[in-house]
């Protein structure tokens, strides 16, 4: 008789937790006497916190179902191991909101992106504070909501994308040069989490007009930053960031041109490992398993 053939659907665990010795031998023996064949598996000491940090992806056995797989290895490593650990299953596609403004630069590279393939997820819908994306986003097939919003009406705006991502089924929001700050309600009740592509390196130049600061102090670099919103405002745990360098001949546009394209490219990469789940937040940092 033909062997089984192994399942289609391989499972993504994240662990994280106190280190001791054999904690990797424990989780692949535990792998192996399943039935499982590991496919990929890399961890992180940090010594200064003894902390332990892994991600490991295989493949379950042929007759095994990946979903009670995956409920049984969080119950051992919560259990027998002490780890906190999230698993996913390849077959799972994240619902993605794209929040966006007027600049068009990352909203379209993202969506191209998802068309072609290169993300592990699903477009769900476009939200806006402005309408002029809208006829882009029609084009691209997707839904598209401009909610306006206002010091005076920012709490009801507010609840109102959070009724659009609950019926959506959102997963992940996108922040696509969203120029507005979210309030820590709406990240409280968001229920998934946010990134955000902050347009220099951070933490230098934080706040409005960063090439116009980066252009006074004569920077010899200009950068792009991706990171997980939370409550204080560019402070949250940084995924991605890049550099290109300029010099005293680059104008404040040039700098902005040059920008955008770094902006596109660490956006892309942060929403890309997020969906991949290669993203371990500990405190405010990551651990990025590329």
């Amino acid at each position: 008789m033909p062997s089984a053939q192994p399942s289609a659907v391989s499972l993504t665990a994240l662990l994280s937790g106190p280190d001791r010795p054999g904690l990797v031998a424990r989780v692949a023996t535990w792998i192996f006497e399943r039935g499982g064949n590991i496919l990929h598996a890399d961890q992180h000491n940090d010594e200064s916190e003894n902390a332990f940090f892994q991600r490991v992806e295989w493949r379950p056995a042929a007759k095994a179902d990946p979903a009670a797989e995956a409920a049984a290895f969080q119950d051992y490593a919560a259990k027998q191991l002490g780890m906190a650990a999230r698993v996913a299953l390849s077959s799972e596609r994240p619902r993605v909101a794209i929040f966006a403004s007027k600049a068009g630069h990352c909203f379209h590279d993202l969506i191209l992106r998802f068309r072609a393939g290169e993300m592990r997820g699903q477009l769900a819908c476009v939200i806006a504070n402005h309408d002029d994306l809208a006829a882009a986003a029609k084009t691209y097939g997707l839904p598209f909501y401009n909610i306006a919003i206002t010091p005076k009406n920012k709490a009801a705006a507010e609840k109102q994308q959070l009724k659009i991502l609950r019926e959506h089924g959102v997963g992940l929001v996108v922040l696509a040069r969203y120029m507005q700050i979210l309030s820590p309600e709406f990240l409280a009740a968001c229920g998934c989490p946010v990134i955000n592509i902050h347009h220099s390196f951070l933490p230098a130049f934080a706040g409005g007009k960063p090439y116009h600061q980066a252009y006074a102090r004569g920077v010899k670099i200009v950068g792009a930053t991706a990171h997980y919103v939370t409550p204080v405002l560019d402070e949250g745990p940084i995924i991605a960031q890049d550099v290109t360098h300029v010099s005293h001949r680059h104008n404040v546009e040039d700098l902005q041109r040059r920008g955008r394209d770094l902006e596109k490219v660490v956006l892309a990469a942060a929403v890309r490992w997020h969906l991949e789940n290669r993203i371990i937040v500990h405190g405010n940092k990551t651990m990025v398993f590329d």
